[in-house]
């Protein structure tokens, strides 16, 4: 995103070109119930997610917004909520166990809404305490991690919604979590300065606490083959782990600007950092250098 505009950037031609604009009016050309057919009006995004063709947007004023990529126009829209505190924090595309394209909004409204892109309805609506700000779907689709204005987070029954454990350590806010591939490991990011790792076979204490310089963890990411594991302050630095030295090997990058996201590659051999400084705007992309011994050579 930048301004109005959501723009798509290839990293293997460097092309760009406008996919929405906001600045304007947007409404769905297709008809599903539920489907707000009058659309919306200067749209402020607040949130987005890309996976298998279709992007989702959510928008300051709980609204959603989703566009099938290989299609023109919109192809749904929705208010998720009119609660005076609508702004939606996250997005969170995924694939259910039947196949079916799912997504997640997480709203300051304190709720988790799932969503059935195959329908284009609304199936759950999991009800917290706490505005939340970052939900993340466990690898086999069964648990949910929560996070929001809360020294505490959950771990709950993706399905139910039960509460299967509280994740205590924290203490202050947390704003970012993610899942290991591995499906074992989980990551949250907190105000506090830390991001705390988590191992869902003994959740009576963190497995390890990862500090930042300056401010809030406010993103993290681990790479596809679960090997490394970014987190993001709110400007001027990212840190990057080596999962399997149980996070002990670490490499900083240090940059000016705020940071509006970062985001491993599939192929995890990139990883891209969002600037949205007024200042230094841009978008970092990094390589990942191999050292390749003698021996690796020969194969």
């Amino acid at each position: 995103m930048s301004h109005y505009s959501l723009v798509h950037w290839s990293a293997l031609t460097r092309d760009k070109y406008e996919v929405l604009n906001f600045a304007g009016h947007v409404a769905p050309r297709q008809k599903h119930p539920g489907n707000l057919t009058e659309g919306f009006y200067q749209t402020q995004v607040s949130t987005l997610a890309v996976k298998d063709k279709l992007l989702v947007a959510g928008g300051f004023q709980g609204e959603i917004i989703c566009k099938d990529l290989d299609r023109e126009g919109i192809s749904f829209c929705c208010r998720a909520t009119y609660d005076d505190n609508a702004i939606t924090n996250a997005i969170e595309i995924y694939n259910s166990s039947s196949g079916a394209l799912h997504f997640m909004a997480s709203n300051n409204d304190s709720g988790v809404r799932d969503f059935d892109m195959e329908k284009f309805q609304l199936c759950k609506h999991f009800h917290f305490h706490w505005p939340v700000n970052h939900a993340s779907l466990s690898p086999d689709g069964k648990l949910l991690v929560v996070v929001g204005d809360n020294p505490e987070g959950a771990l709950i029954d993706a399905c139910t919604g039960k509460i299967v454990q509280i994740l205590r350590g924290h203490l202050d806010f947390s704003f970012a979590s993610a899942w290991n591939p591995d499906g074992y490991t989980i990551a949250t990011g907190n105000q506090d300065k830390t991001c705390r790792v988590w191992d869902v076979r003994n959740l009576s204490k963190s497995l390890a606490v990862l500090r930042g310089n300056l401010g809030a963890i406010r993103s993290i990411r681990f790479t596809s083959d679960g090997r490394f594991m970014a987190m993001a302050e709110p400007a001027d630095l990212v840190h990057i782990f080596d999962v399997r030295s149980g996070y002990k090997e670490r490499q900083e990058l240090d940059f000016f600007g705020e940071i509006s996201g970062i985001s491993f590659s599939p192929d995890a051999e990139a990883l891209f950092v969002g600037v949205w400084d007024r200042s230094y705007g841009s978008l970092l992309q990094y390589h990942r250098i191999h050292n390749y011994s003698y021996l690796d050579l020969l194969l």
